[in-house]
């Protein structure tokens, strides 16, 4: 397809991009259904995340400070930012997430994290969402409409905004596609988002925060799960490549414990911009 020769960058529709990439891509985003199955699982996995260390180390946290934590999922940044911050607000769309968010609040004693059940295409003013200090979107911009949720994100900030999103493959392995015989398209990435910021006039900072190469997992079993949600609806046949490609990947045993060296290490780009003093 060939450009107008009279096209400029104004001209980009860079939501349509979005869109069409995102048809394109061979993996399936999961419903609120499939994160609530998955949610007392996730939780556990992602309790002390390194990741999760590196992304707050990045905020400009103080304790007078209010938090919107957009997809918290169990709270995984929320329970860290709670130490640290006046109060969390919680959302997901996922009610299991949200409850494994509770419970722990409750067993820890955990008192200043709201939790609100919502998603991207609600309206949050109905929801009952305030603008807070900050706005963070880790790891949940999966949206179907970006410039959308990028103008909610920025509405509801006071002051600032960071957005966590993944550098392709990130947190997909293509070599896992190609053991089971899968097509591989990953689908739009953070450059779509850094795209849109400046459609809006928003010229946001990027950090790379980039994770360990290796993961440990208690046993082959639990790879497999880990692996199969990526993937989804494995055959027989195609669940036996998985564990021939997974095994061929394993580079540490101890007893049972594996430790498998992932094709690419996962890599998320930190994009973050301060509000304007003047703006709405």
């Amino acid at each position: 397809m060939s450009i107008p020769p009279e096209t400029i960058l104004a001209d980009i529709d860079w939501n349509l991009l979005w869109q069409n990439a995102r048809k394109q891509k061979s993996w399936s985003s999961k419903g609120a259904a499939d994160w609530d199955k998955k949610a007392k699982s996730f939780a556990s996995r992602n309790t002390g995340s390194p990741y999760a260390s590196m992304l707050l180390a990045k905020l400009p946290l103080t304790p007078d400070l209010t938090v919107l934590d957009m997809g918290s999922g169990p709270g995984t940044l929320a329970f860290p930012l709670a130490a640290k911050v006046r109060s969390v607000t919680a959302v997901d769309y996922s009610a299991g997430m949200l409850e494994a968010l509770r419970e722990t609040a409750e067993t820890e004693n955990i008192e200043n994290i709201q939790t609100i059940q919502g998603a991207w295409e609600d309206d949050w003013q109905q929801l009952g969402i305030i603008p807070h200090d900050i706005v963070i979107a880790s790891r949940s911009m999966a949206v179907a409409d970006l410039h959308s949720a990028l103008q909610k994100l920025n509405e509801y900030a006071k002051g600032y905004v960071f957005i966590a999103d993944r550098i392709a493959p990130t947190p997909f392995d293509p070599g896992a596609f190609a053991a089971t015989g899968r097509e591989f398209q990953s689908g739009p990435d953070y450059i779509f988002t850094i795209n849109m910021l400046y459609s809006m006039g928003i010229h946001p900072s990027i950090d790379i925060l980039q994770l360990e190469q290796d993961i440990v997992f208690a046993d082959m079993e639990e790879a497999l799960q880990n692996y199969g949600w990526m993937l989804k609806d494995l055959t027989a046949t195609e669940m036996e490549a998985l564990e021939k490609y997974l095994t061929s990947r394993i580079i540490h045993t101890s007893g049972k414990q594996i430790t498998i060296r992932r094709q690419h290490p996962p890599r998320w780009a930190l994009i973050w911009w301060k509000k304007e003093i003047n703006e709405d």
